[in-house]
């Protein structure tokens, strides 16, 4: 038996609740006739009520709605119908449709999207003119640009950094919108029914911008649309997690194991052409710090103030490593956001300086070429 075990069956069976839990109301019952006062009053953190869903899900719901507003907004000034004539109904989109004449530039560039983009079969199944002929391809894209996608040459040339932000609620169709919102919503609900809104919020908004700033920085040939950088951010928080509340959990190694079979097979989906999986890595890896920061639980449950030893103070309810993580974590993050911006505005080409980063996104086979990618 442990010592807290033996201090808690001495005491009454009715007591007020503990300096770390939220309740603070008190019985006015007064302290053991013979409490057993240890050195050091703790015990682990266990109790299935602080593990339970302690917020309702509305901001999760509300990015959702968002994006499928945006969608429709975007499908409403794409406006394919009004070409029906030009739309086709192939079981495989020809390549050039997946490209577009960038303006200022001769060469056709890709169009990137979140999720890799399945065989078309009726513009009912792709809506955003992505399997319309390629001479509407470079008209759907110029308005796709004034709506916010994220263009390397019109983030750092010409200065409109808030495309990072932007591009993050924009979906190339029905299939990469659905996919995506799903995920979210099956992740990200019950992440913040735990946390909160404002550090789910704070995640899914950053790690979507930390997504956009990796590809800006690896991609210049193509645009790129969707919230997957800010879907692997949760995906990156839940992983963090896990990590820094190791001791609270029984089935830990159980569910370290199937998060990290999820990441990997999603990192690999990510690494087919025209899928930005530098978007992916980017959210991956800045929610996984933003994790360490802002989702550490207490470790260590205090009892009443009562039962202290006079003069004692209360220490941290956190354990060092917990604290280590969290230095690590800021640092990393800072230092990494700012090298990627400088990086960015000075123009200056990721692959440059790394130069098999490049297979991250786009892993040549047999099947296929990344050389346009």
């Amino acid at each position: 038996m442990s010592v807290v075990d033996d201090m808690e069956n001495q005491m009454p069976a009715k007591h007020h609740r503990g300096i770390g839990s939220r309740g603070g109301e008190q019985d006015g019952l007064g302290p053991s006739p013979r409490p057993v006062v240890p050195p050091l009053v703790y015990s682990e953190f266990g109790d299935d009520d602080e593990l339970s869903p302690q917020w309702t899900s509305w901001l999760i719901p509300m990015f959702v709605v968002a994006n499928v507003i945006v969608f429709f907004a975007t499908m409403s000034v794409n406006n394919c119908p009004q070409h029906s004539q030009h739309c086709v109904a192939t079981r495989q989109v020809p390549r050039e449709i997946l490209l577009r004449a960038s303006p200022g530039q001769s060469s056709l560039r890709p169009i990137f999207s979140n999720v890799y983009v399945p065989s078309i079969l009726t513009y009912y199944i792709l809506p955003n003119h992505l399997n319309c002929v390629s001479t509407l391809v470079y008209d759907f894209n110029n308005r796709l640009e004034k709506l916010g996608s994220l263009d390397w040459f019109r983030v750092v040339e010409k200065h409109q950094a808030w495309r990072l932000l932007t591009c993050i609620w924009l979906h190339a169709g029905v299939i990469h919108l659905a996919i995506n919102m799903l995920s979210i919503v099956f992740i990200g609900t019950r992440l913040e029914q735990q946390f909160g809104f404002v550090r789910i919020g704070v995640i899914y908004v950053m790690s979507g911008m930390g997504g956009s700033i990796l590809s800006s920085l690896f991609i210049r040939s193509g645009i790129s649309v969707g919230a997957s950088g800010a879907l692997f951010g949760l995906l990156g928080s839940m992983l963090s997690e896990l990590l820094t509340n190791w001791t609270i959990y029984s089935n830990k190694i159980a569910a370290f194991l199937t998060l990290l079979f999820v990441i990997v097979i999603n990192m690999g989906i990510g690494s087919l052409p025209y899928v930005d999986n530098f978007a992916h890595v980017g959210g991956f890896l800045t929610g996984f710090f933003l994790g360490f920061l802002l989702m550490a639980r207490p470790q260590i449950k205090w009892l009443e103030r009562q039962h202290m030893p006079q003069g004692r103070r209360l220490t941290s309810k956190y354990k060092p490593y917990q604290y280590i993580l969290w230095l690590l974590s800021l640092a990393l993050l800072i230092a990494g956001f700012l090298v990627a911006l400088v990086l960015l505005f000075k123009g200056e080409d990721g692959n440059d300086h790394c130069h098999w980063c490049r297979y991250l996104s786009c892993i040549p086979t047999s099947r296929w070429s990344c050389d346009s990618v």
